[in-house]
């Protein structure tokens, strides 16, 4: 897969922007770059697209900017010329796909039947834009779709929202969403920045979906954690469980029989999309634990730790 598109699949979420005023362009991509989504769709359905993308990448050249409804060859040009590197299409056109396979940029057709899939196939795509996906049956239908194409991957848009992307992007066949719930119209022509930068980041920790899963605590011997847990277990009604290099109080408390990560012990909060808050967390300027951060990257491990302590405590990130 191309790595744009994989880029693109550890955003998760892509969105789709109608830009009406070009002088809107960069404050609307600072609101999504700090509410925690450096990327954005913006479609050629006005006339100021080109400019728009020109102005955002100028000014947030790190931000991945594509343009979206291409629908010819000269268009693609245009959007390319101003800077985005990668382009979607609503529908399979193959005189533009072949045209941006041709001058090296990612296309992402629309693909709502076995027939566009085909053809997509055919022309050497590996991923493709489902479209309009609410209304072209959801998830159901790419589920229904997706059984005969092993390893093709789906972008579905339109009539996605806070109620229903997260049960799209748990599907293993979706690379990313897009959707332009969290820059309603309103909002953009209204000039309310901070709102969409606050929609934006609601969206993204719907994605990561972030919670405490279990908070372990040093101990200096075996001896000491099996007497804690039994205390806590005594009070509280827990579950006790012994392991073999700690024990838990239920699901929450974990005692270490020795001292592990961390000055104090360790917290370990659980995602969604374990690459994607990697991920994510890197682009904060986070940095891993080396050793685990490896076990990580080589897919030998479901866990890994921020390299640095907060209050005390080791923070690492596990799959839900």
């Amino acid at each position: 897969m191309n790595d744009i598109l994989k880029k693109i699949g550890l955003y998760g979420i892509v969105p789709v922007i109608k830009i009406e005023d070009a002088e809107k362009a960069v404050p609307l991509a600072r609101a999504l770059c700090e509410g925690g989504l450096p990327v954005a769709e913006i479609t050629f359905r006005t006339a100021c697209a080109a400019e728009a993308i020109s102005a955002i990448t100028k000014e947030f050249p790190d931000m991945l900017v594509g343009a979206g409804t291409v629908l010819t060859p000269e268009q693609a040009d245009a959007a390319v010329k101003a800077g985005a590197k990668f382009i979607v299409s609503p529908g399979l056109n193959p005189r533009v796909v072949k045209h941006c396979l041709e001058i090296g940029v990612p296309i992402t057709p629309g693909c709502s039947n076995p027939s566009d899939i085909e053809a997509a196939l055919e022309l050497g795509l590996d991923v493709v834009k489902f479209f309009p996906a609410e209304a072209a049956g959801g998830l159901p239908m790419i589920k229904a779709m997706s059984a005969p194409y092993g390893g093709l991957k789906f972008m579905p848009t339109g009539g996605l929202n806070e109620s229903n992307i997260l049960s799209y992007l748990k599907f293993n066949k979706i690379l990313a969403c897009g959707g332009s719930f969290m820059v309603p119209n309103d909002l953009l022509a209204a000039g309310k920045f901070d709102e969409i930068k606050r929609l934006t980041h609601n969206a993204v920790m719907l994605m990561h979906g972030f919670e405490v899963r279990h908070v372990g605590f040093n101990t200096e011997t075996k001896d000491q954690a099996l007497a804690g847990m039994e205390t806590l277990c005594r009070l509280f009604g827990f579950e006790p469980k012994e392991g073999n290099s700690s024990c838990f109080a239920g699901t929450g408390v974990e005692l270490m029989y020795s001292p592990f990560h961390g000055k104090n012990g360790h917290v370990a909060v659980a995602c969604n999309f374990l690459d994607r808050a990697v991920f994510c967390f890197e682009n904060m300027g986070i940095e891993f634990e080396p050793e685990s951060y490896a076990k990580f990257k080589r897919g030998e491990s479901k866990a890994v730790y921020f390299k640095n302590d907060i209050c005390g405590f080791a923070f690492h990130l596990v799959q839900k």
